[in-house]
């Protein structure tokens, strides 16, 4: 793995990523989640990481695991992250790092509602960064989409602390941002060089959204999935239009201080799109809470709705932007005709002058949903027919199954691979 930067060479770069959700808690009728024990990645490691360079990939979004490597507070096992990291610099492969993927260690009290929550996830993410900083890692996503976080664990409570309504979403989101602030200040004190790509899902919102009964909810959501971006990058002031309601669920003028006082800024802003999922509908009369809880209708607004999040966080924050997921739950022949609409719409915002840098097919192999915490069904149940290859049940275990669309990526991969060097070489 190199260290130049690669979000500044005026190419576009492509990744995978394997899927990294972390809950490891659970009570009375729940199961945990991590995904690399059910997709088997904790043992299959090795081979996967040669799928993602068979692939053509050169970057990877990949999440460490901070309950296994943290089992005690302040005792770390390495062991396992140590051969993962040897194999990413082995197959110059290069790993974005995801610290924070939706759960805490098992021995924080409170998960994200600790008030020491924000000083221990940069404790860690420092310890992750100085290790690697060895092996030339040095890009780093300090907490993966933390307003979909903040609302399973703050507004829903679908996942822990569970707590519920606005004053259960402003104190995660408070949570959240703030060890998402401290987190890269501890990289960055670490490791010269860092790349820091901020992630969040892209949500768009349509249908009856001024009906009078949605009004000022729907205005709410449209500002909401900035709103931990704009708090960690400095922008949420009394002008901010979120203001009133987080002065309404308790933030008071030091919390506005702490954060306009203390910005980060990304490198790399990265949009999480998913076609089928990423447009909610509202509908005159009808009231959904939203989430797996009670879910609103969804409209698939295809590249449109792709390439309006993409110039949307591009204008807001000013920095390069990346595809950091997307993909089609469905078919072959439907993930690869996304793919190949995907991968054209951001060579067309390229040449609009938007600042692409990277596209992410998410994830590299198939992945469970996380309903299965809910459920009893065996875990194949659960599967979702999202990856580059497929994961197939067997007596040994989950083999991982090569589908059509692994080739077509590569081919996307090699095209541009193939220009850049054709520029340098002149």
């Amino acid at each position: 793995m190199t260290s130049h930067p690669w979000h500044r060479d005026g190419s576009l770069h492509f990744a995978v990523g394997v899927e990294d959700t972390f809950v490891p808690q659970s009570r009375p009728g729940e199961r945990a989640i991590d995904e690399y024990a059910l997709t088997e990645h904790y043992d299959r490691w090795h081979g996967d990481l040669a799928l993602a360079a068979d692939a053509g990939a050169e970057l990877v979004r990949w999440g460490v695991p901070w309950h296994r490597i943290e089992p005690e507070q302040g005792r770390w096992d390495w062991g396992w992250l140590d051969r993962v990291m040897d194999r990413f610099a082995e197959l110059r492969l290069r790993p974005i790092v995801d610290l924070m993927h939706y759960g805490t260690p098992l021995w924080m009290d409170g998960e994200f509602a600790n008030p020491d929550y924000p000083k221990r996830v940069a404790e860690y993410s420092a310890a992750v960064a100085e290790r690697y900083a060895h092996l030339g890692v040095a890009d780093y996503t300090p907490v993966n989409e933390p307003m979909i976080h903040a609302l399973f664990s703050g507004e829903y409570a679908y996942w822990p602390p569970y707590l519920s309504g606005p004053a259960g979403l402003t104190t995660m989101v408070g949570q959240l941002a703030r060890g998402f602030v401290l987190a890269q200040r501890a990289i960055g004190d670490v490791l010269d060089g860092a790349v820091f790509v901020h992630v969040d899902a892209g949500m768009r919102f349509t249908g009856d959204t001024d009906a009078p009964e949605h009004r000022e909810h729907a205005a709410r959501l449209k500002e909401q999935v900035f709103l931990v971006e704009d708090l960690v990058t400095g922008r949420v002031g009394d002008a901010h239009a979120l203001a009133p309601f987080l002065r309404g669920n308790g933030w008071t003028d030091a919390d506005f201080a702490w954060f306009a006082e203390a910005p980060v800024r990304p490198d790399v802003v990265g949009v999480n799109y998913y076609p089928l999922h990423s447009t909610e509908v509202f509908e005159a009369g009808v009231f959904h809470s939203g989430g797996f809880p009670d879910p609103r209708p969804v409209q698939d607004d295809g590249v449109e709705g792709l390439a309006e999040l993409l110039r949307a966080a591009a204008d807001r924050y000013g920095a390069p932007v990346m595809l950091t997921e997307t993909c089609v739950t469905g078919t072959v022949e439907a993930r690869l005709a996304w793919l190949d609409a995907s991968v054209a719409a951001l060579h067309d915002l390229r040449a609009e002058g938007v600042d692409v840098v990277g596209y992410t097919w998410w994830p590299l192999f198939d992945m469970y949903e996380w309903t299965y915490r809910h459920s009893q069904d065996p875990r194949e149940a659960h599967r979702l027919t999202m990856g580059l290859w497929e994961l197939q049940e067997r007596a040994d275990g989950l083999a991982r199954v090569r589908t059509p669309i692994a080739d077509r990526f590569r081919f996307h991969a090699d095209q541009v691979a193939a220009q850049r060097s054709q520029e340098k070489s002149r």
